[in-house]
């Protein structure tokens, strides 16, 4: 079986953890401090998924697909509503596009991944 589908999640919880975490460190918005670190911490939860995942990709493979809609509940909104010239957050870009790049990375992952053990 190929790797990738184990290195794709390994990386993307790594990569995760190491962009979010810091974020309960930041100063909290003036309203919505509780959304705000309600996002951080569900999606610092999903990078233990992903490292799930990724410890087992053909036993976890049933959620993959919720991996990859993990990926594209933040991605999608965001571009639409950059596109429509929406004002988001300074410096969010690059975080859509690795959101979606790793969306369609775990879709990938997921049908790399075959159904059984070999």
């Amino acid at each position: 079986m190929s790797k990738f589908p184990s290195r794709m999640f390994r990386w993307a919880a790594i990569y995760g953890v190491v962009v979010l975490a810091p974020l309960y460190f930041t100063p909290l918005p003036a309203l919505g401090a509780e959304v705000f670190l309600g996002f951080v911490g569900l999606a610092l939860v999903f990078q233990a998924v992903f490292w799930t995942i990724g410890s087992d990709p053909v036993k976890y493979r049933a959620l993959m697909p919720y991996a990859v809609l993990e990926k594209l509940v933040f991605g999608v909104p965001a571009l639409a509503l950059y596109l429509q010239h929406y004002p988001i957050a300074p410096h969010t870009e690059p975080f859509v596009v690795i959101d979606l790049l790793l969306g369609l990375g775990f879709f990938l992952a997921w049908r790399k991944t075959p159904l059984t053990a070999p």
